[in-house]
């Protein structure tokens, strides 16, 4: 059973739910018409460009077009990462980058090598969009945590100073700060995973069942990406705490005020 199309005449009443947002935020006193629309707009174009790609990337299914397309995804969430944490990008670019690109990796390769098997193992139907999804929290993981832990340092800073004074090596002084940020960056991906089915049908699996897909193996499939996403999104977000304080503290153990963007 072919998913049922949406006509161009009916996408243009689709935008019409977006006014219901814009008026409750209006009237309470929050002006962002601008950035409103202009995220509809860019998230429109953006979409529009990335499936027409799609569409001749699946067709020509290259290795390395799409290794080269997961590397462009890789760059984005990046920039997006440190731009949303406040963070300077110059500064913690390549360790936030080493650690996307393992958790996304370590859970990409899993899947396909352990658990799909697609053939070929390149598949770009399977490779970019679970790339994609896995990425995609990831970047979500990793902007929490990046911002709760610097800005938890930078509010107590007289307390890490007095960590650092009685002896404390610097890990040892932020661990209590490592250990909040690290759950906030968890929490939301432990929530969803716990109401999943009886709370909401996520994306992945919706789309399968709505593409034809038999519900138990939408069911199979959603676990999967699940557990990979929790699994990608810890790696990651362990690993870029960690490669960050080489870069975010001078040679006294003092947090660099240079680090942070200035809004």
């Amino acid at each position: 059973m072919d998913t049922v199309d949406i006509s161009p005449t009916r996408m243009m009443l689709l935008y019409g739910i977006a006014v219901l947002p814009w008026l409750l935020l209006w009237s309470a006193g929050l002006h962002l018409a601008r950035e409103l629309w202009l995220s509809i707009v860019r998230m429109s174009v953006q979409l529009a460009l990335v499936g027409i790609y799609l569409k001749y990337l699946f067709e020509i299914n290259a290795p390395a077009l799409n290794v080269l397309w997961i590397v462009v995804m890789l760059v984005v969430a990046d920039f997006t990462i440190l731009r949303r944490a406040g963070l300077r990008i110059r500064h913690f670019f390549l360790s936030t980058l080493a650690a996307i690109v393992a958790g996304t990796a370590f859970s990409v390769a899993y899947l396909l090598l352990l658990v799909i098997r697609p053939e070929p193992i390149y598949d770009a139907r399977y490779l970019v969009p679970l790339a994609g999804m896995i990425l995609g929290n990831c970047l979500q993981g990793n902007v929490i945590g990046l911002e709760r832990f610097y800005s938890a340092i930078r509010k107590n800073e007289n307390e890490y100073l007095t960590y650092l004074l009685l002896g404390a090596t610097r890990r040892e002084a932020v661990r209590p700060y490592f250990r909040e940020a690290l759950k906030a960056s968890v929490n939301p991906t432990l929530a969803s995973m716990a109401t999943l089915g009886l709370v909401s049908l996520p994306g992945m699996m919706t789309g399968q069942i709505l593409g034809g897909s038999e519900p138990w193996v939408a069911v199979k499939y959603q676990i999967a990406i699940m557990l990979c996403i929790f699994a990608s999104m810890s790696l990651a977000a362990v690993l870029n705490l960690s490669l960050s304080l080489r870069f975010a503290f001078d040679e006294f153990g003092v947090l660099r005020e240079a680090v942070f963007r200035r809004h």
